[in-house]
């Protein structure tokens, strides 16, 4: 059987607004595409069908907050944000309060679930799976903590847990947006600014941390795409 085809796009370093912008286009684009097939009526010039995306970027410095986040979990006002040149959004993803900084892998993948089972808990635990995939292959041993999505380091050592890669998606009509951050050889001093995740008393860490030293950003994003096939049973595209 032939895989799903993901069309797969590294955006490089792009504004957060600007990458949020492009997703909505591409999920809006999907759910019309979705109306127009249940409504026997296909938009002129429009896709037969829904397309699958994953989007993988930087971001200058950002906190982002979820639907659900509170904002006194920014532990900065907004005067000292500007003072700092960090840009912050309420956004409309799951989960709480994230930073998004150079060298941490973002990632968004625009996927149709009705093509790959209808079930948001097992997209989540999936992404999370490629993410443990990908640092295990750098000698890290990630795992999931009960309650608490993402990818943690130690989750089930009190005092120790730390997080090394935050997730928070939005579904429309089963077509997915927002996604992961890996922290990479990211700056971690930012995570001091706010509660993580809303989650208090626990750490951020990143590969570079966890390994004592500088990795190869473009090698991990190649590894990470390649678990991304694996995990979704998919092929990316140009």
């Amino acid at each position: 059987m032939d895989k799903q085809k993901v069309i797969f796009k590294d955006l490089g370093i792009m504004e957060y607004k600007a990458a949020w912008d492009y997703q909505e286009d591409l999920l809006q684009e999907n759910v019309a595409i979705k109306s127009a097939i249940r409504s026997g009526l296909t938009p002129p010039n429009a896709s037969p069908d829904t397309q699958n995306y994953f989007l993988l970027c930087e971001h200058p410095p950002v906190y982002t907050l979820g639907k659900s986040g509170k904002k006194e979990h920014v532990l900065m006002s907004d005067e000292e944000l500007v003072a700092h040149d960090i840009a912050f959004f309420n956004t409309n993803r799951g989960g709480d309060i994230t930073f998004h900084g150079l060298q941490q892998i973002v990632g968004y993948p625009i996927l149709d679930l009705e093509k790959f089972g209808t079930d948001i808990g097992k997209y989540l635990r999936n992404l999370e799976e490629v993410i443990m995939l990908t640092i295990a292959e750098y000698g890290i041993i990630g795992s999931r903590s009960q309650g608490e999505t993402g990818v943690w380091i130690d989750a089930d050592k009190p005092g120790k847990e730390r997080k090394i890669c935050a997730i928070g998606v939005r579904c429309s009509r089963w077509i997915t947006m927002h996604g992961f951050a890996l922290n990479v050889n990211t700056n971690l001093d930012y995570f001091n600014n706010i509660i993580p995740c809303g989650i208090p008393n626990k750490q951020v860490t990143s590969v570079e941390k966890e390994l004592g030293q500088t990795v190869d950003y473009a090698l991990i994003k190649t590894t990470l795409k390649r678990n991304f096939e694996q995990v979704f049973q998919v092929e990316l595209t140009a």
